[in-house]
């Protein structure tokens, strides 16, 4: 038992903890950033003040942080061990009949969506913490102009709005394996679960995918148009 976590099962299940985590905050800050989409973006200012000043929030954040570390860790240690135990002749193995492209691609996806996560944190997470940022009256004090921030970031640059969007479906293609793949692991492996959760999953990847990428397009094309 001690050693459980140095063995290969104990790595995976570290690594589906963490997607866990992730996958339910993908959901939240999908929903926070849906708020972009009213008109005047002071539902979206007051949302990102909230989760800025809020103390849960403040505890959730490193939180996050040390999940998408311990996930990118832990994929790249079993994506090693993986491709050290393969014998040469697995390569010569067709897999397109038993496996998607997604399933077969999963570190190359998620390092597609790590280069994605570092520009967005350049863009909007570390402009938002240490950043001069505008300000814009609210109730009897000011908060942060996020939405300015993040809609004239879209609105001015429309390669970004593309890479934006590209990034939000290498994560959905990540997501339709990941999703019932981290429950598999944490013991939903049945037939008749795997199937479920395969729906859900996919689901939850379109969701995830259009979601975010509605939003860079909204502001491209609402850009084009003034």
């Amino acid at each position: 038992m001690s050693n459980i976590f140095s063995a290969s099962i104990g790595q995976k299940l570290i690594m589906s903890i963490s997607g866990l985590f992730l996958v339910i905050f993908l959901l939240v800050h999908l929903t926070v950033n849906s708020l972009l989409l009213a008109n005047d973006g002071m539902m979206f200012n007051v949302a990102a003040h909230f989760m800025a000043t809020n103390p849960v929030i403040r505890i959730i954040e490193p939180l996050l942080a040390i999940g998408f570390i311990i996930h990118i860790f832990y994929a790249s240690l079993l994506t090693l061990m993986n491709m050290r135990a393969r014998p040469v002749k697995y390569y010569k193995v067709n897999q397109k009949e038993s496996s998607t492209w997604a399933s077969r691609n999963m570190y190359i996806l998620g390092a597609v969506i790590l280069i994605f996560l570092v520009i967005h944190i350049a863009n909007f997470y570390w402009k938002l913490k240490f950043g001069e940022m505008p300000t814009v009256n609210y109730g009897n004090g000011k908060i942060d102009d996020t939405y300015s921030l993040v809609s004239g970031l879209f609105i001015r640059w429309w390669w970004f709005d593309l890479l934006y969007m590209a990034g939000a479906v290498f994560l959905g293609l990540h997501l339709t394996h990941a999703f019932w793949s981290l429950f598999q692991t944490l013991g939903w492996n049945n037939d008749i679960w795997r199937h479920r959760l395969e729906i859900i999953g996919t689901v939850y990847a379109y969701i995830i995918a259009i979601g975010f990428s509605v939003i860079p397009l909204y502001f491209l094309i609402s850009g084009q148009s003034n």
